[in-house]
């Protein structure tokens, strides 16, 4: 889809440090946040590459890069290896609740252990209220906290927006006492079975970056799809 045919304007930031990859500089592409953002304007630009971070959609538009790959997950074609079988196996005591995107203290208090214990040092660990809820909410797209519980207790939360045409995890976020049970991946699983469930036909996962090692559990899922110049093509990638 071409975004000229969007009823957007677009405006890119000017070079800043590269999140993903070291020594590079960036430029983002954010949608106008001041025009009115619909779920279906939002579902088109999902197809084009771009994503959502509180209010803001926005997609990478760097010069001399093009590492920032969007994928996504067919679902109708998607069968999990031996591995997320084993996962699923591991956690049949997990209980799931989808939750409308509202402030709720105690999703808000393990995203700060998770965010600390990730990310310590790295500036993102600087995180309140209101920084929390300006990453994760929005006033205009569907939204789901979906609660994942051991025995009562929240052990993670997927942030996942509502598509036209299937779901995009926008964020995950999970207990680290419970790194073993491998919640993240549990987290896309539920994803991929929601979206098949309601008849959708995508999961999308945000950025692949072939040499950033915390994108690379994106290639655990497959058939993915990846957003190239000629339009979304299967590729099948190695972990």
């Amino acid at each position: 889809m071409d975004v000229r045919s969007v009823p957007l304007k677009f405006f890119a930031t000017p070079p800043h440090s590269c999140s993903y990859l070291p020594n590079r500089d960036a430029v983002t592409v954010f949608a106008d946040p001041r025009s009115s953002m619909t779920p279906t304007i939002y579902s088109r630009l999902i197809d084009s590459g771009f994503r959502r971070s509180g209010e803001y959609v926005y997609c990478p538009d760097c010069r001399e890069c093009n590492a920032c790959i969007s994928a996504r997950i067919p679902v109708h074609k998607f069968a999990p290896n031996r591995a997320q079988r084993r996962t699923l196996l591991n956690n049949t005591d997990i209980n799931v609740v989808v939750t409308d995107a509202r402030f709720n203290r105690e999703h808000y208090a393990l995203y700060q252990r998770y965010i600390h214990w990730r990310h310590a040092g790295g500036g993102m660990d600087e995180v309140d209220p209101n920084k929390y809820r300006s990453f994760l909410e929005s006033t205009w797209c569907t939204t789901w906290l979906v609660e994942f519980r051991l025995r009562g207790t929240l052990v993670a939360v997927a942030c996942t927006d509502v598509l036209d045409q299937g779901l995009s995890a926008v964020y995950t976020f999970y207990s680290p006492d419970h790194v073993k049970r491998g919640l993240g991946v549990l987290a896309v699983l539920w994803q991929i079975e929601e979206a098949r469930r309601l008849g959708m036909t995508w999961v999308y996962l945000g950025y692949w970056i072939e040499n950033c090692e915390k994108m690379r559990y994106k290639t655990q899922y497959q058939p993915l799809e990846l957003l190239t110049p000629q339009g979304w093509q299967a590729r099948s990638t190695t972990p």
